[in-house]
């Protein structure tokens, strides 16, 4: 059992739906209106260059150039099963959209090989969202951890909740633990799942707003899966930075996020019941957040093993493009001109 309590999900009344969508969009809209107009950050842009430029090699080139220009960046558009709409899939497929996944019936999520955004649904009281818009690499996160119905799952830093929702559309968790340790971002989360999951299954859904540090000692071995889509220098927003000072900042500070991310994965593994699975994956292209923390778990704990990602990149090579060289337990996803997915990083260990 347990050793802690979790808030199980009940009827929001409309009052506290308008203040938890007021307060997200609150923070969103205190920034300038220039969301299309934003500039690349120098200081960003020249550390990446010098970083990964060593670490990708040439490819890195054609990375920067997706990275660095937003008309070129895809979106998907997962649909939603507890709010099926055949105007809306048709309305995708007469504008360019195809199944990203024909082979799996998990989920239905639609692609366009051609640069663009469909419309965005807004927040309805009472009204389930059709289709959730991401970025498709973040699907493979969800399709490596692999759940299955009646499992207790730890989304541990679930905000905004894509992967949560994702997970919610392919399996019937006996219990989805979404975490969010920031007070925002777990309202924020709070209110997308409200927008795409009915009632009737909220009942297998907890939230808590924990440090991820310490879940694995106050729930040990209690989970089937685990989750831990890591905080992470993340490349494409830091590429537009409109604070400098702050931008020279999170620069400064990055060497640190490793520890952090390890400190996640250790208890991550706590978490995990013998014989579980755990999934990790960050939205970078740094080694030293990615591989680099991968390696040092595997040298530090000798109770996980690498799991082969091979099969799941093989079966989604026609629409991603993955780094080569990176060991069978890891996919990088590197975004390119037409596949303009990612950067996303996932590595997969199992817990002996």
């Amino acid at each position: 059992m347990p050793l802690l309590r979790l808030s199980r999900v009940k009827p929001w009344g409309t009052l506290r739906l308008r203040e938890i969508h007021s307060a997200v969009k609150k923070k969103l809209e205190s920034k300038p209106e220039t969301k299309l107009q934003k500039q690349i950050c120098q200081v960003v842009l020249d550390h990446f260059e010098k970083q990964y430029s060593k670490e990708l090699g040439e490819i890195w080139s054609s990375v920067r150039e997706v990275l660095t220009s937003p008309q070129y960046w895809q979106y998907a558009a997962l649909l939603n099963k507890f709010s099926i709409s055949s105007e809306v899939e048709d309305n995708l497929c007469s504008k360019g959209y195809h199944l990203l996944f024909p082979e799996t019936s998990s989920f239905k999520c639609y692609i366009c090989s051609t640069p663009g955004r469909f419309p965005a649904q807004r927040h309805r009281a009472g009204k389930l969202k059709e289709y959730y818009l991401l970025n498709a690499a973040s699907l493979l996160a969800v399709l490596a951890l692999e759940v299955e119905n009646g499992e207790k799952v730890l989304d541990m830093c679930a905000a905004p909740g894509g992967k949560s929702i994702a997970t919610l559309q392919c399996a019937w968790p006996g219990l989805l633990h979404c975490n969010e340790y920031d007070h925002l971002r777990s309202l924020w989360l709070k209110q997308t799942l409200e927008s795409f999951i009915p009632e009737s299954v909220m009942h297998a859904v907890a939230f808590s707003q924990l440090d991820g540090q310490q879940i694995g000692n106050l729930q040990p071995e209690y989970f089937d899966k685990v989750l831990v889509d890591a905080p992470c220098s993340n490349d494409r927003s830091w590429l537009f930075s409109s604070d400098i000072q702050q931008a020279a900042l999170r620069l400064a500070q990055r060497k640190l996020l490793s520890a952090v991310q390890i400190q996640l994965l250790r208890s991550a593994v706590k978490a995990l019941r013998p014989g579980g699975y755990l999934v990790y994956s960050t939205c970078t292209l740094s080694k030293a957040e990615n591989s680099d923390v991968i390696t040092h778990i595997l040298n530090s704990c000798s109770n996980v093993l690498p799991v082969d990602l091979g099969p799941l990149a093989s079966s989604v090579s026609q629409e991603f493009t993955f780094a080569p060289g990176v060991q069978s337990h890891e996919l990088l996803v590197l975004p390119q001109n037409g596949k303009a997915w990612g950067p996303m990083y996932i590595s997969k260990l199992k817990k002996i």
